[in-house]
């Protein structure tokens, strides 16, 4: 197919604010998630495949954390002799002195440690940065195959910024999670348990002080967590919400430019901005009060560690190197306790980001083809059999169409906007499926033939040109897959498009900015005509694209699309009826459905509806 993009296609608004719901149906910001434990298991499901590097993970967290909790316990035994030949050398005990060696023998065991506890934790970095990039490539893939099966309504009724923001944003969300804070929540419950089983060594009644600490943390965590996820809910929606709009404006900044809307653009932008602003806010400042009241509670534990080390210390109960570690361990102890409660704000938005792409996966998809083998005779024969069609099922748009469209012949579609010429282009395509009748080219029903064979029977010139970033090249060979030099060269002389292309300073290798604006609204749409010519259609879908270059050009235009047309079928979307005076079948439709068909010179006679445009039109340019 040459040109992919029509108006249907075009991003547009979904339905107003109504029932809690925004743009595109979208729940507004601070909307609750439908279910967060739910959403949270289907994306641990992703990690599935990875379990043995999982387990990897898993004893090397233990084998680094195990090291270096063994650290302190160490150390105590040094700071103890330490201790123990000072006091000695002060009592003015004979022979009394530190013991150096010893104390040298435990730096090295330390040095060891640490050494092998960091070797093991760059390990565990190193496989857990593999499963979370696999991980978020399948779930990348999955959801652009998911959009490929979407149908075309789907991005009639969503925003673009926000169908983009889902697969940007709110992907990176999920892979930075992946990345981080798995690795962070096994390292701290491998520290919980390693600590509390080194403090148990040291003091069962200190440890049980600080075991104390626990639950009174965990109902910090789950009151302020729960509090905080429908903001950070509502925080990636509105996120979506401004992408959409600044999208919008971007591409439009000539319009907004031209009827001087910058202003109320700019309200608009700052409406959408307040409410990322305000759940923004809420969310980080809510789950913000999780760190200082850890802070708080690890403090209160760690006071009264100090004041019960000490009475145990001065009775003996244990040595002054174990009072240090213990300190220590506690310190470690809060740590991961506070880096969970952390975790777990990151988990709100992530689970939040994971619930929007879920909703986009879960999307009804468009039917599945039928894959059948279908014998195609190649005439572009069109017949429109009892055609039924509503974009909703209450609402009936075309009611009991029937048309037949010979083997190379020029059809027209003509009528006032909203008529429905572009939904019969969308019917043609199968952008969107009947409800009802059929529709048969060369006698086979589209429905029964691959979408991906039936398009390429197409060729589309569209009134809106699409070009992507690249050389013009490029852009001419996207028509067909494997073109030649030679090919895509007579494609654009055929379009009267080579003298101008060869005018450039880099002629066929001249680079198109991404809005192809460096070249003419005309040159671009000899471009697109190339791109059809090379493409060698059976069947052409033109949507007059004249009205807004100089009369030259339009000349140009109308000779390369004459060119085109030759010995193929032809469906003309006319806005200018004086062009398509020639056509062998004029279509007159309204209201969805076609009132009127014939040649120009009968339309005329029987005085009809035709009849009416035309001389009004004809009125309209004599003026």
């Amino acid at each position: 197919m040459s040109e992919q993009n029509s108006k249907a296609q075009a991003p547009r608004r979904g339905p107003g604010p109504g029932m809690g719901h925004g743009p595109g149906g979208m729940m507004m910001p601070g909307a609750k998630p439908k279910n967060f434990k739910a959403t949270f298991k289907r994306l641990t499901g992703y990690l599935a495949p990875f379990k043995f590097h999982l387990l990897a993970v898993l004893i090397t967290a233990i084998l680094s954390t195990v090291f270096n909790i063994l650290g302190p316990k160490i150390m105590s035994k040094a700071v103890t002799k330490l201790s123990e030949g000072v006091i000695a050398k002060m009592q003015g005990i004979p022979g009394a002195a530190v013991d150096f060696e010893y104390i040298w023998q435990i730096v090295m065991i330390l040095a060891g440690l640490y050494v092998a506890s960091a070797l093991f934790g760059y390990l565990q970095q190193y496989i857990m940065a593999g499963v979370a990039q696999r991980t978020s490539y399948g779930l990348r893939k999955e959801v652009k195959e998911k959009l490929d099966r979407l149908p075309l309504k789907y991005y009639d009724n969503h925003p673009y910024g926000d169908v983009l923001s889902r697969v940007t944003n709110d992907m990176d969300n999920i892979s930075n999670t992946l990345q981080q804070s798995l690795t962070q929540i096994i390292t701290s419950l491998v520290t919980i348990v390693g600590v509390i089983v080194m403090m148990l060594t040291i003091s069962p009644i200190m440890t049980l002080i600080t075991v104390l600490t626990i639950p009174l943390s965990l109902v910090v965590v789950i009151v302020i967590a729960k509090r905080s996820q429908k903001h950070f809910a509502g925080q990636q929606r509105a996120l979506g919400d401004l992408n959409g709009h600044v999208e919008e404006m971007y591409n439009g900044q000539r319009v907004i430019k031209a009827y001087g809307r910058e202003d109320a653009s700019q309200r608009q932008f700052e409406k959408h901005n307040a409410e990322l602003y305000e759940s923004g806010w809420k969310a980080q400042f809510i789950s913000g009060l999780i760190m200082p009241l850890m802070s708080f509670i690890g403090n209160i534990g760690y006071v009264l560690i100090c004041v019960v080390g000490g009475i145990f210390a001065t009775n003996g109960r244990i040595k002054i190197g174990d009072i240090l570690a213990f300190i220590q361990y506690a310190r470690q102890f809060t740590q991961p306790i506070t880096q969970t409660a952390n975790i777990a704000n990151i988990i709100q938005s992530t689970v939040a980001s994971a619930e929007r792409v879920f909703e986009v996966l879960d999307e009804e998809e468009q039917s599945p083809d039928l894959k059948l083998e279908q014998r195609m005779t190649g005439k572009g024969e069109v017949k429109f059999e009892h055609v039924r069609f509503g974009y909703s099922e209450d609402k009936p748009l075309i009611k009991d169409m029937n048309i037949d469209v010979l083997p190379g012949q020029t059809v027209a579609i003509v009528g006032p906007t909203g008529a429905g010429k572009t939904t019969l282009i969308n019917l043609l395509m199968r952008f969107y499926e009947v409800n009802g009748g059929a529709i048969k080219i060369d006698g086979v029903d589209t429905a029964k033939l691959d979408r991906d064979r039936l398009r390429s029977l197409f060729g589309m010139v569209l009134q809106d040109t699409w070009l992507f970033g690249g050389t013009i090249r490029e852009n001419i060979a996207y028509g067909r897959e494997g073109a030649t030099e030679e090919e895509i060269v007579r494609a654009a002389e055929a379009a009267r498009a080579d003298h101008f292309i060869r005018t450039l300073p880099d002629g066929y290798d001249t680079v198109l900015n991404e809005e192809a604006s460096n070249i003419s609204q005309g040159q671009k749409q000899l471009l697109t005509i190339a791109r059809a010519v090379l493409a060698d259609p059976r069947i052409l879908i033109l949507d007059e694209a004249t009205s807004s270059v100089d009369t030259r050009t339009e000349i140009f235009i109308q000779q390369a699309m004459g060119e085109l047309m030759k010995g193929r079928t032809s469906f003309v979307i006319a806005h200018r009826l004086s062009t398509i005076k020639g056509a062998d079948l004029i279509l007159v439709m309204n209201h969805g459905e076609v009132i009127e068909q014939g040649t120009h010179e009968e339309l005329l006679a029987s005085g009809g509806f035709y009849a009416d445009l035309y001389n009004s039109q004809f009125s309209e340019e004599a003026v």
